[in-house]
């Protein structure tokens, strides 16, 4: 009768360890997909307005794109954030100019610590005026 006991208390010990580690496994697996696998990426365009640090314990860089349609309409900020030291340092030293931004999207990241939008800004290229192919007017 003893033997059963402590069989059945080690069958039940086992279980308990395989599901801790099943419910540890499972945000650490799932934290890792979405944070290797891009959603979809693309280019934006425009001025950078404003790029910091920010958390408390997390700290994450976050930045401003100021997408400017038409001239004397108020711009479209889009916000965004990066996860590389190196290009973080360099877009700080480029706030207020006009940029080409590329970036991945990241849906279902669990947390803000990460970072606080499910844009990550992959790399950059400062646009001068002169660089930006003119548009022909169109043919009447």
């Amino acid at each position: 009768m003893v033997e059963r006991v402590g069989g059945q208390r080690r069958r039940f010990g086992r279980i308990g360890l395989l599901l801790l580690a099943i419910v540890i496994l499972i945000p650490v697996v799932w934290t890792w997909f979405t944070l290797s696998w891009a959603y979809s990426e693309g280019e934006r365009a425009g001025v950078l307005q404003k790029f910091s640090s920010k958390g408390w314990l997390c700290k994450t860089y976050e930045g401003e794109l100021a997408q400017y349609v038409v001239g004397g309409v108020a711009p479209q900020i889009w916000h965004f954030s990066t996860r590389d030291h190196d290009l973080a340092k360099a877009l700080s030293q480029a706030v207020g100019q006009q940029i080409r931004l590329h970036y991945t999207e990241h849906r279902g990241v669990p947390t803000n610590c990460f970072a606080e939008t499910p844009y990550f800004a992959q790399s950059f290229q400062a646009m001068n005026p002169s660089d930006v192919p003119a548009i022909p007017a169109p043919a009447n």
